[in-house]
């Protein structure tokens, strides 16, 4: 109680949300961050079929990026243990010599698939620590009513990215080549730092040396096993991650060499999918007045599993741009209530730990999907795979029937 009164007493110091500039610039530090992550996203896949034009390949890659997913209860200690202002700049600085560096050996024609491996391992690193720094700060800027407010509009902020950049980073991926794509996104990596640095953020003091390691990562997981909204919702997300990630893999991939929809037109659908994205961000927001978190989580799920399913099937390009802006808009809708809940439920020193637990459960196949895509894409074809991953997701939806979740 006495963790939860402290609390409760720093973020009642914080202004309304309209009058927070703070909150606004660190958020608008991750708009641009989020913007160059959308290029990288599109640049990677078109990079390595480029060197090698093998779906193995674009499998490791993806596996790489997302194994650093198992070093998610160290990435929670730092976040809880050390100041977090510098632990987000430090991965800022990082990301942005790493993604410029394969970006200018691209283009000068001289990058290789083993430079690729332990980059992308280290842009993952990077990104781990943080987004779980990132997570953790939040609740040290705003007040707690303000929380989902903040979570909705920093969701669609990023969703606002996934609308712009993917038509961007095709329009320069179309007339130059990827390398100058990532370099859009090291130069975002540089905007996002300087955003950072601009801030004044509390730092609260932690007493890390009374405890050892395993026992921090220990008390950060029971507090989700006896947490069961968080609990719950970390479940449903296992098969949903995987299901997703063997999409997401394929997505680019599957739009180009199976359907041969041309570069630019495959910006144009991931950007319209950014339209339903915001709008889910948004709706977020409004339909928690009137729903408890379970309904929406639960809608939201089986809705977006199906349009996974149905994008597998597809093969005009409308249809594809419909299914795929209602996958955004159901997952845009389900983070911001995900993230609020992992967010009020857990005490200051606990919030890094606790989501880097959350996301060690939930995303701890996605090394494995990856991989496993390229697998099956291989042995099935990409269609079948994509419809696999729909199937998948769609099953996650029951976790979020627990009753724990209705009270909230």
């Amino acid at each position: 109680m006495g963790v939860r009164a402290v609390k409760l007493s720093q973020l009642a110091d914080f202004p309304p949300l309209k009058k927070n500039y703070p909150v606004f610039r660190f958020m608008g530090g991750n708009l641009i961050s989020f913007f160059g992550d959308q290029i990288y996203l599109i640049a990677i896949p078109l990079m390595v079929l480029s060197i090698t034009g093998s779906p193995v390949s674009m499998g490791i890659v993806a596996a790489l990026e997302r194994l650093p997913i198992l070093l998610q209860p160290f990435a929670g200690i730092l976040s809880d243990r050390f100041n977090r202002k510098c632990l987000l700049l430090l991965c800022d600085l990082g990301r942005c010599i790493l993604v410029g560096m394969i970006g200018i050996l691209f283009i000068m024609g001289i990058l290789e698939m083993w430079m690729v491996y332990p980059v992308v391992f280290g842009i993952g690193s990077l990104s781990q620590i943080y987004n779980t720094s990132q997570f953790a700060s939040v609740p040290g800027l705003v007040r707690r009513e303000d929380l989902q407010a903040v979570n909705s509009l920093n969701s669609g902020m990023f969703n606002l990215a996934v609308f712009f950049a993917p038509g961007v980073g095709g329009l320069i991926i179309s007339f130059l080549n990827p390398g100058y794509a990532l370099l859009v996104n090291s130069v975002s990596f540089l905007v996002s730092f300087l955003a950072i640095a601009s801030l004044r953020m509390k730092r609260e003091e932690r007493d890390s040396s009374k405890q050892s390691i395993w026992r921090e990562i220990r008390e950060g997981v029971e507090f989700v096993i006896q947490t069961k909204p968080i609990l719950y919702t970390n479940l449903a997300m296992v098969s949903s991650v995987f299901g997703t990630t063997l999409f997401l893999t394929l997505l680019v991939f599957h739009l180009k060499d199976s359907l041969d929809i041309n570069t630019v037109m495959i910006g144009w659908l991931l950007s319209a999918g950014g339209v339903g994205a915001i709008l889910g961000a948004v709706m977020s927001n409004f339909f928690r007045r009137w729903f408890s978190y379970r309904s929406i989580l639960f809608t939201a799920s089986v809705v977006g599993g199906l349009s996974i399913l149905l994008f597998g099937l597809m093969d005009t390009y409308f249809w594809l741009v419909i299914t795929n802006a209602a996958g955004t808009f159901c997952a845009s809708m389900m983070s911001p209530c995900i993230i609020t809940i992992r967010q009020t439920l857990s005490p200051d020193h606990l919030l890094g730990r606790v989501q880097a637990t959350s996301r060690l459960m939930t995303w701890i196949l996605m090394p494995i999907a990856a991989f496993l895509a390229g697998i099956l894409a291989e042995a099935m074809g990409t269609n079948l795979t994509i419809v696999l991953a729909g199937a998948l997701s769609t099953l996650a939806s029951i976790p979020y029937l627990h009753h724990s979740l209705k009270e909230y």
